[in-house]
């Protein structure tokens, strides 16, 4: 009999999984409670893939021998309880996508914030040492889609703690944490050991012959590690004091030893400015050095990235006045890294859909840096109730252009506007993306 691999959600991650579980012999069906785009509807077609959308039935579903299971689709829902009463198994997308890259090398990185940027940085890092890497994951392309259509010797993989929810043998060689900091606790029942326990996921497999690289200034991670000790050979990174063995920051350079041989470079030669991207740049090079990446490729590699656009991406510089695009700042601790790492007086374009956000993280950093904030949203009372009263301007805008051309006016020459908006995107926009494209319009307009 077929293997029958049923599909729930067909974004990326389920359109990958239908292609790699068809290419590999299995009876696929996708099934999407909502509409599925057309671009992926005539993939499935193209493939020949069954697929149905705006409703699941039942019946199908619960016939499977397994199921890969969107990361969006919360355990709490009506669909998963009756599949979990069925027993039937349920994987992520990143697990189906492992059961078929044996003998690859596998470099998985997850933590609340700093996701794309590092595995981006890390990327770039194996790419510009001329190896045949791949960069998938939440960042692109999926990585079952990879893994179908172009397999390569190398995967950089950023992945979510939904993701690592589902996985069973999913095992990386690397293993990146960079930060724990609250965020969808409603997944978690509100508990931040539920949360914390998820991204721990990630190593849970791991043998002495796999790395975990972690950020030892992060109180969560270790307080997990002093009571749960893993079984991979761990290599932290800090920027409070030098290690034998790790990354940390001494002399304002870099330094990162692994087995021996250190690569040393100047803080001030690195691409990524901010102190949160020096522990970006630390993980990314030891990602490299235990991969035997050469000294001289990593200092090149990290001196020559470019950042990814919506994440701290400058536009252009108006009358003095420089314009950032910070969109992918989704939450509240993401805006208080971008807020850190700026050093000119700040008009801040914040807002959109609020998942609860406490805004007292930034209160001290709004007060110290910001002049104006302009908000952006159908709804901008929590932001307003929280910070009025840490910064002397407080404006509501409700489009793009007219936060825009608000913050101008607030601007002077030697000023930064950002765009960063702690907040989710979809009372006004599609998504980050749209809302970060949206800004550099209407900033080339002024």
């Amino acid at each position: 009999m077929e293997h029958k691999l049923i599909i729930l959600g067909a974004g990326e991650s389920g359109i990958g999984a239908a292609l790699l579980g068809k290419q590999q012999g299995y009876d696929v069906f996708v099934s999407d409670g909502s509409i599925i785009k057309d671009n992926y509807k005539q993939e499935l077609a193209v493939n020949h893939i069954s697929f149905e959308e705006g409703h699941h039935s039942w019946d199908i579903i619960l016939g499977a021998d397994e199921i890969v299971k969107s990361p969006g689709i919360p355990e709490k829902s009506e669909l998963m309880k009756k599949v979990r009463e069925k027993g039937i198994p349920v994987i992520s997308e990143i697990e189906l996508a492992y059961r078929f890259s044996t003998g690859k090398k596998i470099i998985a990185i997850t933590g609340s914030n700093g996701k794309s940027t590092t595995t981006a940085l890390t990327y770039h890092v194996f790419k510009t040492a001329g190896l045949d890497v791949a960069m998938v994951g939440n960042i692109g392309v999926s990585y079952a889609r990879q893994v179908a259509t172009a397999p390569a010797e190398y995967y950089v993989i950023e992945i979510s703690s939904f993701q690592l929810d589902d996985i069973k043998e999913f095992k990386p060689n690397v293993a990146i944490l960079l930060n724990i900091t609250p965020d969808h606790l409603d997944r978690y029942d509100y508990k931040m050991e539920n949360y914390v326990a998820s991204k721990f996921r990630i190593a849970m497999n791991q043998t002495k012959e796999d790395y975990f690289i972690y950020c030892m200034d992060d109180p969560e991670i270790m307080h997990h590690l002093a009571q749960q000790p893993i079984y991979s050979t761990s290599i932290p990174f800090t920027i409070m004091k030098p290690l034998k063995e790790g990354g940390f920051i001494a002399n304002e350079q870099l330094q990162i030893l692994v087995d021996g041989e250190p690569v040393i470079m100047s803080m001030y030669d690195l691409a990524l400015k901010g102190k949160h991207n020096l522990y970006n740049s630390m993980a990314a090079a030891i990602a490299g050095r235990t991969m035997d990446i050469r000294k001289e490729k990593i200092r090149e590699s990290l001196a020559s990235f470019k950042s990814l656009e919506h994440r701290m991406e400058y536009v252009t510089t108006v009358r003095g006045v420089d314009f950032i695009n910070d969109s992918k700042a989704t939450n509240v601790n993401s805006v208080w890294f971008a807020l850190e790492s700026i050093e000119k007086p700040i008009v801040l374009i914040m807002g959109g859909v609020d998942k609860g956000n406490d805004y007292s993280a930034i209160r001290d950093l709004v007060k110290e840096k910001v002049k104006a904030i302009i908000c952006l949203g159908v709804d901008n009372a929590p932001i307003v109730d929280a910070l009025s009263k840490d910064t002397p301007v407080m404006i509501s805008t409700g489009s793009m252009p007219e936060a825009v051309r608000a913050a101008f006016d607030q601007a002077t020459k030697g000023d930064v506007v950002m765009l960063s908006p702690a907040c989710a995107s979809f009372d006004l926009f599609k998504n980050y993306e749209d809302r970060g494209r949206k800004f550099k319009e209407a900033v080339k307009e002024l």
